[in-house]
């Protein structure tokens, strides 16, 4: 080899991974397979919010309410609105917005609970060397009347 393609060799040698070495790197980080781990585990419980919703809290509304939860509009060239399954989204949505607040003030708690609560202190006031002998000037003046 020349002289060149042994520099250029050298230099192509201290350059990164690669493409594939900073994917891998990428996904075996620990905060991308914890998000992949939560997105399987909120699709799951997506799941059962959502049986929740159409078995349980929609009969209820429909029993007490007289309203059709599942109900449908009518409107021209023989379209439909279902107006049913939008509200059944937005149960769902406040029902799993709940449970993740819940879920993350427990977190928190936990996260906190063995880290002691820092007291509230007033910082001391530190006094420039200008004020405190303005201080003693007025105190003197005082004394003088």
């Amino acid at each position: 080899m020349d002289k060149k393609k042994k520099e250029t060799i050298e230099k192509l040698k201290g350059k990164g991974k690669g493409f594939f070495g900073e994917f891998k790197d990428f996904v075996l980080r620990g905060n991308v397979m914890d998000m992949a781990i939560g997105v399987i585990i909120g699709g799951a419980f997506q799941g059962i919010v959502t049986a929740l919703t159409t078995d349980f809290i929609n009969p209820l509304i429909n029993g007490i309410g007289g309203a059709k939860v599942a109900g449908t509009f009518k409107i021209y060239g023989g379209q439909v609105i279902k107006y049913g399954d939008f509200i059944t989204a937005v149960i769902n949505f406040l029902i799993m917005a709940l449970v993740l607040f819940i879920l993350l003030k427990i977190a928190n708690g936990i996260a906190n609970a063995g880290k002691k609560k820092k007291t509230e202190e007033t910082p001391a006031v530190v006094k420039s060397d200008e004020t405190i002998l303005l201080e003693e000037i007025r105190d003197l003046l005082k004394k003088k009347k």
